[in-house]
């Protein structure tokens, strides 16, 4: 690609990227039952009722057979779209980039924890952990968990995809994330199914968990920004660890630690300080989202930034 053209790319997509941000922020979620996601995962549903064998190779069908029906959809979509005004095109291209981007609802189902007189059934609906027997320090330790983690698989990789590869980009990264969230786990029956989706999803996610940490570091003042790396890699994901470690280092408290799994307790490592506390509060809580803002500020200035990088250059 000439580099004129690669400049324009980037400068297109660093604009579509922050006003998608932008329009995450004011408007989140509005597709409801004909979400993409939603979409993608009752194509998943479909094949595996269907199609479902206990081996690797069918694993990979699954996989090449959704990103097959998902970029298809994508460039589809993308080709009409470019056949319609400038203007036009540029507006439903950032709307529904900006249904990939989750920031708002990861937010906001997060926050309803913090508010919730039995947190445990509120991050009952976002966790895949067993909750029943919760305490509230664990259903706040959980919900800590999951918005570091998911500040990086639902905003902060789609968007890396979307800077780098436009709609394609972020439809390919969520169409990985959704098949790892369905049927990535290490159970008997996705252990072999599920194989090639969780490491692909491992792949994807390698360089966004980074930035992710490093990102909720920066904001939290936390200036030796690189400490997450090492007690963020014993966890069992090579980069779930990075951004709950930065978390807790950042919100001074200790995550992680043994967890029950679909009735089975999990060993797990813990992340953070060692002096720091086990007993999560909701004040850690508050701690986590206090920076939505700034997370919010910071990514759309470094969209624009970006785009006017790339148009000087």
């Amino acid at each position: 690609m000439p580099e004129t053209t690669l400049c324009n790319w980037l400068v297109m997509n660093s604009a579509i990227a922050a006003c998608a941000l932008l329009l995450d922020r004011l408007f989140g979620e509005f597709l409801q039952r004909s979400h993409p996601v939603v979409l993608i995962g009752r194509f998943i549903s479909a094949f595996e009722r269907r199609l479902y064998a206990d081996s690797f190779r069918h694993g990979v069908l699954l996989w090449l057979a959704t990103l097959a029906v998902a970029l298809t959809g994508a460039f589809l979509t993308l080709w009409l779209v470019q056949m319609l005004p400038g203007w036009l095109a540029f507006l439903l291209t950032t709307v529904l980039a900006s249904t990939l981007l989750a920031h708002r609802m990861l937010y906001d189902s997060v926050n309803a924890v913090l508010y919730s007189p039995q947190p445990q059934e509120s991050v009952a609906m976002l966790v895949s952990r067993d909750t029943q027997s919760m305490s509230h320090a664990d259903a706040y330790k959980a919900a800590i968990e999951t918005y570091a983690e998911n500040l990086s698989d639902g905003v902060i990789a789609p968007l890396f995809f979307l800077l780098l590869f436009g709609l394609p980009g972020i439809v390919f990264y969520k169409t990985v994330n959704t098949l790892d969230s369905m049927v990535g786990y290490r159970t008997q029956r996705y252990e072999k199914f599920g194989k090639f989706s969780a490491r692909i999803d491992d792949l994807a996610n390698w360089i966004p968990a980074r930035i992710s940490a490093i990102l909720i570091m920066l904001l939290n003042r936390q200036w030796r920004f690189w400490s997450f790396y090492t007690n963020g890699n014993q966890h069992k994901s090579p980069n779930a660890g990075h951004p709950i470690t930065a978390m807790a280092l950042s919100c001074r408290c200790r995550l992680g630690g043994p967890t029950a799994y679909f009735g089975q307790l999990q060993e797990k490592a813990y992340f953070g300080r060692r002096h720091d506390t086990r007993s999560v509060t909701s004040a850690h809580l508050q701690c986590a989202l206090k920076r939505r803002n700034a997370i919010d500020l910071t990514l759309i200035a470094g969209c624009i930034a970006l785009g006017i990088i790339c148009h000087h250059v």
